[in-house]
């Protein structure tokens, strides 16, 4: 195959196996799939169970530098390194996470990795998939819809109309809809309120759906969430309106893990949400945890830039999950050096090993972060054909100087054959027992200083700006005994500030924080910082403008 088709054609002359066939490279027996057409299928809560007593697989954690306009990468190389693994004799399994369609339609782009590294159907997955995301956005709605209701007939919980806390969610990029009016239109509607509406992927129920260990764990912890406060501020509950029941039944078939294959008809388990700039952007508990009892390697991604996605990784997901990765592939590509190094997108194509050192500053903070964590960490080079090997050896170079190997990886264009080496050093790394985890923080430190220890210690930052009004929230919530939680930070992801014009490894920023939520079901407390926002707007010129069938009947302009 030439290298010039587009990643849409390449996974169109996939040559995909039945489902069942990939179910059985994990062993698992084809009665336990619940297929969806050939090619995608769900697991059993039965087979999940049965398998809870085998011993666990190693964990590979795949992150990546900041990301920038250049593209990184990051699922591509998870996709590659598990095809890797898989040449070289390892029973391995991907857990990645699954496409949000507003990015789809926006400008980011699908979540199906690249090349001859993508997970396939690629098209299923860039779209409805599985309907989990439907199902999500319709047990969040679910709730929003009771909670207006008991006001209409009554109000006998006493809710506050001011301090309701649940949004409604939509799956797409809508920015009209971030502040609202709702129950307009008279006595017949309800009473006036103001509201809003976030992306699905930052709803609660998302985070919960990917942290709960089962469907008894994912009822209890929706009825735990806050929803709306009286006004002595007491919390009103999930439970208290007696929505948890109907939303748990509504997410029975979202909760099972999707199977699914790459290019090269390796298992790949899709399931669970995106966004690590506003969510805590990780693959499923269920799905994660699974796939380490059924396989040897489980090669895992967690979203964005490492100061987001594997922070979340490390301090949420693997503290409430109780995992620990062996080892960690920060991906890093010579084009998005560049750009941190001050170059514009458009002279990308231009040698310029002065603009690559300048840019390896961003990845030689990400590598320190990550072994603050106790983990080993390898640099994956993803090629682009425009790299030369004088910018490449800057890389290597700099790399050696930060106590860690970098290996040039060309899976895009090979498959799993361009991923060998990577794969290698991973098993060396994983298998010598070098990784002695730690999450950051302890559970007992106060929420403030957990937020200061995040800005100062990944961020680099010189101090956190936050109102009082800010501060007295955060104390009351751990005097009503939420101080325990971990933080999950809503920040911009192209910055290790929250300017996203910041490239590079900036110093002497501040952190302002703009609000927190306190999500009592999933566990964290989201600390929403600088301009972020939760719910995204599309560009200027949307990809939506170019997704259309052609003559053939084949989608084109999904990427």
């Amino acid at each position: 195959m030439s290298d010039h088709k587009t990643d849409i054609e390449i996974a169109r002359e996939a040559n995909k196996k039945p489902i069942q066939e990939i179910g059985a490279k994990l062993d698992i027996p084809s009665e336990h799939l619940l297929p969806y057409g050939h090619d995608k299928a769900k697991m059993s809560a039965e087979f999940i169970r049965s398998v809870q007593g085998n011993e666990d697989g190693k964990l590979v954690l795949v992150t990546a530098i900041n990301p920038t306009p250049a593209g990184e990468g990051k699922t591509t190389t998870t996709v590659g390194l598990g095809d890797g693994l898989s040449r070289i004799g390892k029973k391995t399994a991907i857990c990645i996470r699954e496409a949000s369609l507003g990015p789809n339609f926006g400008m980011k782009g699908g979540a199906a990795g690249g090349g001859h590294a993508q997970i396939v159907p690629m098209e299923d997955m860039n779209l409805h998939f599985t309907g989990d995301f439907h199902a999500i956005t319709s047990a969040h709605n679910l709730l929003a819809a009771m909670i207006d209701n008991h006001i209409y007939w009554g109000n006998s919980l006493e809710i506050d109309i001011r301090r309701i806390a649940w949004k409604r969610v939509v799956d797409m990029n809508d920015r009209a809809l971030r502040e609202i009016t709702c129950s307009l239109g008279g006595v017949a509607n309800g009473f006036p309120r103001e509201g809003g509406f976030d992306i699905t992927v930052a709803s609660e129920v998302m985070a919960i759906l990917c942290l709960a260990k089962d469907i008894a764990d994912l009822e209890k912890r929706l009825g735990d969430m806050i929803v709306a406060y009286r006004r002595d501020k007491s919390p009103v509950y999930c439970r208290d309106l007696k929505a948890d029941g109907a939303m748990t039944v509504l997410l029975k078939d979202a909760i099972q893990p999707n199977l699914v294959q790459t290019l090269e008809n390796n298992p790949a388990f899709v399931h669970g949400g995106p966004f690590a700039n506003i969510a805590h952007g990780c693959n499923s508990v269920v799905a994660t945890t699974t796939a380490l009892k059924i396989a040897d390697y489980v090669v895992t991604e967690a979203g964005f830039g490492a100061d987001l996605g594997a922070e979340k990784f490390m301090n949420i997901k693997c503290r409430k999950a109780g995992l620990a990765p062996d080892a960690v592939v920060l991906v890093a590509t010579v084009r998005a050096m560049k750009m941190n190094g001050g170059v514009a997108k458009n002279d990308l194509g231009e040698e310029n090993t002065e603009a690559v050192e300048n840019g390896c500053a961003n990845l030689g903070r990400h590598i320190s972060n990550l072994k603050s964590f106790g983990v080993p960490v390898v640099v994956a080079i993803n090629h682009f054909v425009t790299d030369t090997e004088a910018e490449v050896q800057v890389v290597k170079d700099f790399v050696a100087t930060q106590g860690s190997e970098a290996i040039l990886c060309k899976h895009w264009a090979e498959g799993s054959a361009g991923t060998e080496e990577l794969a290698k050093k991973v098993v060396q790394m994983a298998e010598s027992g070098m990784s002695h985890f730690a999450p950051l923080y302890p559970d007992e430190m106060p929420l403030f200083q957990k937020i200061e220890t995040i800005a100062k210690r990944i961020y680099h930052a010189d101090e956190v700006l936050a109102d009082k009004s800010i501060r007295d929230q955060l104390k009351a919530w751990e005097e009503q005994g939420y101080g325990d939680l971990p933080i999950c930070m809503a920040k911009t992801q192209y910055s290790f500030s929250t300017d996203p014009n910041l490239r590079g490894a900036p110093t002497g920023h501040s952190v302002p924080i703009r609000e927190v939520r306190l999500s009592a079901g999933a566990g964290f407390v989201v600390v929403v910082c600088g301009q972020i926002m939760t719910m995204p707007g599309l560009p200027r010129v949307p990809s939506a403008e170019v997704i259309r069938f052609d003559e053939e009947g084949l989608i084109q302009g999904l990427f």
